[in-house]
């Protein structure tokens, strides 16, 4: 077994989970993952040992998984939309979770690095203060303190703008 065949036996199922836990789609997590396992073949030499070697996969997992979401242009404001269909029990209720959602995906979309990011990754991919920090080589505290500087700016913009 070659050195990066280890790498990939030791590594595929975390850095899938991760890239799982960023999509919530199986088939999008494993092409994502594969992509990221090519990108690493090719670039193993970028890898300087400064962090482990799982952060720095699910870095490349991180990076291309928001690449292909712009590719896709779905952002996450189709799952918001889904998700607050599914829970409305009236069309009143429906429509008025779909406007919010709409206007969480805007703030969101406004709102500068890392606090989206940090955001998104908190929110969306239910990552931990510690997985976070680990992505940015950071602290935990740093996470944490981005994460709700994050949630503070999009709630005053939300209450900005609220008919």
């Amino acid at each position: 077994m070659t050195d990066f065949e280890q790498i990939y036996a030791d590594y595929f199922k975390p850095v899938y989970a991760f890239v799982l836990s960023l999509s919530r789609d199986a088939a999008i997590a494993e092409d994502i993952t594969q992509e990221t396992f090519l990108k690493a073949m090719k670039n193993i030499d970028a890898f300087k040992g400064e962090c482990k070697m799982s952060v720095w996969l699910c870095q490349i997992a991180k990076n291309s998984y928001f690449t292909y979401v712009d590719k896709q242009k779905r952002i996450s404001q189709d799952t918001m939309l889904e998700r607050a269909n599914l829970r409305s029990p009236n069309l009143e209720d429906a429509l008025a979770n779909r406007e919010q959602a709409y206007r969480v995906h805007q703030a969101l979309h406004r709102m500068d690095e890392p606090y989206k990011e940090v955001f998104t990754l908190r929110i969306f991919g239910e990552l931990s203060f510690a997985q976070i920090s680990g992505l940015f080589g950071k602290t935990e505290s740093w996470a944490r303190v981005t994460f709700y500087r994050a949630k503070k700016r999009l709630l005053a913009e939300l209450k900005e703008d609220s008919p």
